[in-house]
């Protein structure tokens, strides 16, 4: 029975539980994230957190306490430069535990533990999501004043755009497509004018054939 089990033991002695959770805190502290199971991860939050708050009171006696728990130079010295001064403003909650599939043979839970002053991803996601929401202290109004708000929104980027529509119509000019002027010169022919004469040309025609072709006739006198 779970009676007065504050601690777990993870199957091992408590000199061996120690020195395990030791070198996980420096893994934790030099890599800023480490793959375990769950039930390591879990308590090496606890173990780790406390050393974290120490570090923010940066003395020779903070220092000496957090290297008897750790027992490295190189870890002690990242978290008292780096870490510390970016978890300065926080109060606790320095890490963060995130699920994984089971282990495959023995399916044991895994999971990742990371310190959330070092995901950057949700950083930024958080600082977007911050940008967009407003918080006001009345609750009922909130949201007639949210849809107003929108609304007038809209009708001002539709003006904005039918003024901007027609600002570009008017700025830009008619273009006119000129013809192509060649050098070369054109000459137009005039038409010939043909002499009108007063004579009909049929009848002078037919006079001339009729003179040429009938033979004269010889009077004789008897």
């Amino acid at each position: 029975m779970r009676h007065g089990k504050k601690v777990n033991h993870l199957s091992r002695t408590s000199s061996h539980r120690k020195a395990m959770l030791s070198n996980m805190a420096c893994s934790l502290i030099l890599h800023k994230r480490i793959k375990t199971t769950t039930a390591k991860a879990k308590a090496l939050k606890v173990y780790v957190e406390p050393l974290i708050t120490k570090s923010k009171n940066d003395t020779t006696a903070s220092r000496r306490i957090v290297f008897s728990y750790l027992g490295d130079k190189n870890a002690v010295s990242e978290l008292f430069r780096e870490i510390s001064q970016k978890v300065m403003d926080r109060p606790g909650g320095y890490t963060r535990i995130i699920k994984l599939p089971n282990r495959l043979g023995d399916n044991a839970e895994m999971c990742i533990i990371e310190l959330v002053d070092y995901n950057e991803l949700l950083l930024d996601a958080k600082k977007e999501e911050k940008k967009t929401t407003r918080r006001s202290r009345r609750g009922g109004s909130t949201k007639t004043k949210a849809t107003e708000t929108t609304e007038v929104k809209d009708k001002t980027d539709k003006t904005d755009k039918t003024d901007k529509v027609e600002t570009k119509a008017v700025e830009e000019p008619e273009t006119v497509v000129e013809p192509e002027t060649t050098n070369e010169t054109v000459v137009e022919e005039s038409p010939v004018e043909e002499p009108v004469t007063d004579e009909p040309v049929v009848e002078e025609t037919v006079e001339e054939t009729v003179g040429e072709d009938v033979p004269p006739v010889e009077t004789t006198e008897e």
